[in-house]
């Protein structure tokens, strides 16, 4: 009788190879020197290079890029791999598309325990991630939290424009989030592997702020004892993001829009010209169309960064997303400090859903964490919240016009509150018998989130 177990089978390699072709995960695994030894037929399908164009090839060179971008951990100070790691990125096929991946990362050692090489396997998500996005599925894209219809219109702009590289100008209130948009446009791109690097040009005085963008040569300035990068030579290959764009002197806006132009510039002090490829974003939550028409931004260069535009809404036009948002920062407050998970008690709820947010995500960041020091229970209450929040509850409720429904919204919130309509009409910032008198209108959202 044939001893057939499955370690007999994984001895022959032909066998293995079959198995590890048939998996509906890409794998591929190279040895200490990076050099790619295995391939198989789903790695070949999504990123459309052939098994025989990558064997033996550098996993650096053979894409033109490092496969795992940022995260190889051969780049890395260690440069070892260590244990097992979790991530997504993008990556560009072999025809130029974008692929969105998710990616685990392990660690192969021989049997003395000495580290041989890495093995990678993943999954094409993009496709999925589209229809996410479409369906209204998502809860978070990019490390920015938000289910609401607005953002879900954004998640879809940003998975528009990554591709591309035109600059995109992203406009918004104080705390609604501009950095992160640009970030995840930057890790949705083909240049996620390389840095991103943020400048605000509204922290800099007149005096540093071209040093700082262009870099100096030693000599250039009293202080200046050595050459230095700017941060457009620091973002070489990737992408740099201006915040507070509008802040920028007329001069700077000149020797910006020069760069744009020609993608050359010279450092203070210098006279050779240095040449860089990077993607511009940039932000303000100034209308720069208004600096334009008083004159204090260059018309050229608003044309010249306002090629895409996209506009944050702030949070009290996207409330759905409060108590998501609440969840996500007592989640990270409770793992951060090693302490239980707090709940919001319905009072406190109410009054976080009612205010009207003029500092958006970062201010009800600040009240969550001020909530989770200031209470020494389990849940939070009216008490503890920060003293505008608890003033705003105690102010007698204006009577006027209710907040218009409608469909996708109310499915939403009957979804997210299993049925509940007490809990869904607090959630939309309506009263009980407005939000009866809208579903008599639409029977059919009676049933939505019951199961």
């Amino acid at each position: 009788m044939n001893d057939f177990s499955l370690e007999n089978l994984m001895c022959h390699r032909d066998n293995l190879e079959t198995v590890l072709d048939n998996l509906k995960e890409g794998i591929i695994a190279h040895d200490m020197n990076r050099r790619i030894f295995f391939f198989n037929t789903e790695a070949e399908r999504v990123t459309g290079y052939r098994r025989s164009e990558v064997l033996g090839q550098d996993c650096h060179e053979a894409f033109g890029a490092p496969f795992c971008g940022d995260r190889c951990v051969f780049c890395s100070e260690a440069g070892t791999p260590s244990g097992k790691s979790d991530y997504t990125l993008s990556i560009s096929t072999r025809n130029g598309d974008q692929r969105r991946i998710e990616m685990t990362v392990t660690s192969m050692k021989d049997a003395d325990g000495q580290f041989t090489g890495v093995l990678a396997s993943f999954r094409d998500i993009t496709d999925l991630l589209s229809l996410q996005i479409r369906a209204d599925e998502l809860t978070s894209f990019g490390n920015i939290i938000g289910h609401d219809s607005k953002m879900m219109t954004i998640f879809g702009q940003i998975r528009d424009v990554a591709e591309y590289d035109y600059p995109v100008h992203i406009t918004g209130e104080t705390g609604t989030g501009k950095e992160l948009v640009a970030n995840a446009i930057h890790n949705e791109s083909r240049r996620c592997g390389h840095p991103f690097v943020p400048i605000n040009c509204g922290a800099l005085p007149e005096g540093l702020i071209e040093s700082e963008l262009f870099g100096h040569v030693k000599g250039a300035f009293s202080g200046a004892i050595r050459d230095k990068k700017g941060r457009f030579e620091m973002a070489d290959g990737g992408t740099i993001f201006l915040d507070e764009i509008a802040e920028l002197s007329n001069n700077m806006q000149a020797k910006l829009l020069r760069f744009l132009q020609e993608g050359m510039f010279e450092r203070v002090g210098g006279e050779a010209t240095v040449k860089v490829e990077v993607r511009v974003l940039s932000a303000t939550n100034k209308h720069l169309k208004e600096e334009v028409r008083r004159s204090r931004f260059r018309e050229d260069l608003f044309y010249r960064l306002n090629v895409i535009p996209i506009e944050l809404p702030p949070l009290r036009e996207r409330k759905l997303d409060i108590p998501l948002l609440i969840d996500h920062f007592l989640a990270e407050a409770a793992r951060r400090y090693h302490k239980k998970m707090l709940r919001v008690s319905n009072k406190a709820m109410s009054s976080l859903m009612d205010y009207r947010w003029p500092g958006n995500v970062r201010e009800l960041q600040n009240a969550i964490q001020f909530a989770f020091v200031r209470c020494n229970g389990n849940v939070i209450k009216l008490d503890d919240l920060p003293m505008e929040l608890r003033e705003a509850a105690e102010m007698p409720v204006r009577r006027g016009p209710s907040r218009k429904l409608d469909q996708k919204s109310v499915k939403a919130a009957l979804i997210r509150t299993g049925g509940n309509k007490a809990r869904a009409a607090k959630s939309l910032g309506v009263g009980r018998a407005t939000l009866y008198r809208f579903l008599n209108d639409y029977p059919e959202l009676r049933t939505a989130g019951k199961t």
